[in-house]
């Protein structure tokens, strides 16, 4: 696949859009850029709702690649979920298919493995206590069922159709890490950047499902196949450990939001922040 240069980002106007649309263009992307409400200081931004199949076939027509970061980031009410996430991904990428569009780089999330138990021991863990890529899809929340969903579907068009995708089951991409579990699973943005444009240059990833985080001292996650997409992380969230611990105290097994990957979203109602 040819190195892309125009990139649909969706959900440009949200907290991870907002950070990748000021750092990937460092990459030499040109970004078109889609949320369902205005996107500040962009006038060219496309405004559209993923649910409108028409908007979203125009929005997709001429560009090299797609990274799709649009909808419902937390959990909702399955209606509210439904549209934006799984019918909304659903058009997205039957527009691809219609278009012609080579790879979708989906940001799926750790929510899709959420009730995988998180890893015990010491500091850094043992390689074989980290969660593989192939940890069952445990999804724990109506958001984290609409990612797994996602996973399906990027394989399923890759199968049918040869559309390739990454699936990046991200864990939190913050400027700094805001809680002792996001110690495990944070992304700088820096890495999130160099992630995503791994994601877009790597030969023939079919369909790729990657975790995404920095190298964290912390770690939870086997970081191999995104490493084998040429990622190379470069940040740590040590720095901001000591802080953390002592404002938070250290995970304990005996709290249900702990025991989990997916932290206080196995809690009912899940719980923010997490």
């Amino acid at each position: 696949m040819p190195a892309p240069r125009t990139v649909l980002l969706t959900g440009a106007a949200g907290g991870l859009g907002t950070l990748m649309r000021d750092l990937l263009p460092d990459y030499g992307y040109t970004l078109r850029l889609l949320d369902l409400r205005p996107v500040e200081g962009e006038p060219d931004a496309v405004v559209a709702d993923l649910a409108d199949k028409a908007a979203v076939r125009e929005a997709v027509r001429g560009v090299d690649a797609i990274i799709h970061l649009g909808g419902i980031s937390l959990e909702a009410p399955f209606e509210k979920i439904l549209k934006a996430n799984i019918e909304g991904t659903y058009n997205l990428y039957e527009a691809a298919r219609e278009e012609g569009v080579p790879r979708i780089v989906f940001a799926s999330s750790n929510h899709a493995v959420g009730y995988n138990p998180r890893p015990r021991g010491d500091t850094p863990l043992d390689p074989s206590a980290l969660i593989p890529i192939d940890a069952p899809r445990r999804p724990d929340t109506f958001y984290g069922l609409s990612k797994s969903f996602g996973e399906d579907l990027a394989q399923f068009y890759w199968d049918k159709h040869g559309l390739e995708s990454v699936s990046v089951r991200i864990g939190s991409c913050f400027p700094e890490p805001t809680s002792v579990r996001m110690l495990s699973l944070w992304m700088s943005p820096a890495d999130g950047a160099r992630l995503f444009h791994a994601a877009l240059t790597s030969q023939e990833v079919g369909h790729t499902v990657v975790y995404g985080s920095s190298a964290n001292t912390r770690l939870w996650w086997d970081l191999s196949t995104a490493r084998a997409l040429g990622y190379k992380p470069q940040d740590d969230s040590e720095p901001y450990a000591e802080k953390l611990i002592a404002e938070q105290g250290e995970l304990q097994d005996g709290n249900e939001g702990h025991a989990h990957l997916g932290g206080q979203f196995v809690t009912d109602p899940p719980i923010w922040p997490y």
